[in-house]
């Protein structure tokens, strides 16, 4: 737990692996930050509907790595890690931002697949009710889709070592997971059609078990990196903000769960964005199209649009 009077771990560098994400795109040019896998003859990235990370940091020149999120589609992923050549035997802790499938369906089979290379009792860091059952009714729709549910035993089966995290928490040298992110803003609201199910029946999912990783970089500032700030992505930054007691932010990398939102929603979250001057903004997965756009059209300077397969670096 990050205790109050305790200063943050200063990060030297950050490389973060984009592993899958929802589009990929062979031909998009690096960036000053971002370096991209490309589609030789008979190699190809996979995206899907999906959400995966590989993070390194560098602290006083000792390297640390944790996977964050493991994406859907098994073999598309594992068919990733492959390319971009990481290796899970270095990984020192797992983590799973939120208990959605299209964020842990893989992790059974990657983990299986590197079981004799991930050493016994590796930390898999989990927040509240991540192995619930959950729920979606889909747009325009009225029934439920069940969206099924990961299990803590076949975790722990696989000799990993599940660790409920409730309050911010160090998981590897200057990375950082977020505990439950005090909600601020009176406009980003939990989606009523996303559901849990408690008891007998299902009901709204408030997320409060939600993660998200931040780091701060050396003289640059915060790096926030999370899976799809259900709890929104302005009250992940804020949470960052107040536990690192870090003001500067230096790049906001992830899912912001802008889909299906009121363009005047999506106005007011690139507003506050924009208002805290980060040094790059990396929307990904569940954004959505129109949000993305603004966030081009608003912060042409910070913006990069991500693609499946590339690897971001951020260093002092």
């Amino acid at each position: 737990m990050i205790k109050t009077d305790e200063r943050i771990i200063d990060v030297d560098k950050i490389n973060v692996w984009v592993i899958t994400d929802n589009y990929y795109d062979a031909l998009r040019p690096d960036t000053k930050i971002a370096t991209r896998y490309r589609t030789v003859p008979g190699k190809s990235i996979h995206a899907e509907h999906g959400l995966a990370y590989y993070v390194e940091t560098v602290v006083n020149g000792k390297i640390s790595a944790c996977m964050f999120d493991f994406g859907l589609d098994s073999f598309g992923v594992i068919n990733n890690i492959e390319l971009l050549g990481l290796d899970l035997g270095r990984v020192d802790v797992f983590g799973l931002s939120h208990g959605h499938f299209d964020h842990w369906m893989s992790a059974l089979a990657i983990l299986k697949k590197n079981k004799d290379r991930i050493p016994k009792d590796t930390p898999f860091y989990v927040g509240r009710e991540v192995f619930a059952r959950r729920y979606s009714i889909p747009p325009g729709g009225t029934n439920l889709m069940d969206l099924g549910q990961l299990h803590k035993e076949e975790i722990e089966a696989l000799g990993l070592r599940v660790i409920e995290v409730n309050e911010p928490l160090q998981i590897i040298p200057g990375g950082y997971l977020t505990g439950k992110i005090d909600r601020v803003t009176d406009y980003e609201k939990v989606p009523p059609n996303l559901l849990i199910k408690r008891g007998d029946n299902p009901e709204q999912d408030d997320f409060h078990g939600e993660q998200a990783l931040f780091f701060n970089v050396k003289d640059r500032g915060l790096v926030i990196v999370s899976g799809c700030a259900h709890t929104g992505i302005v009250n992940t930054v804020k949470q960052a903000q107040k536990l690192s007691g870090v003001e500067k932010i230096h790049a906001i990398l992830g899912g912001f769960h802008l889909l299906n939102v009121k363009q005047e929603i999506i106005n007011k979250t690139v507003a506050d964005i924009k208002s805290m001057k980060p040094n790059y903004v990396v929307p990904t997965h569940c954004t959505g199209f129109e949000a993305i756009v603004t966030f081009w059209q608003e912060m042409p300077n910070e913006f990069n649009l991500n693609t499946a397969g590339t690897k971001y670096t951020f260093q002092g």
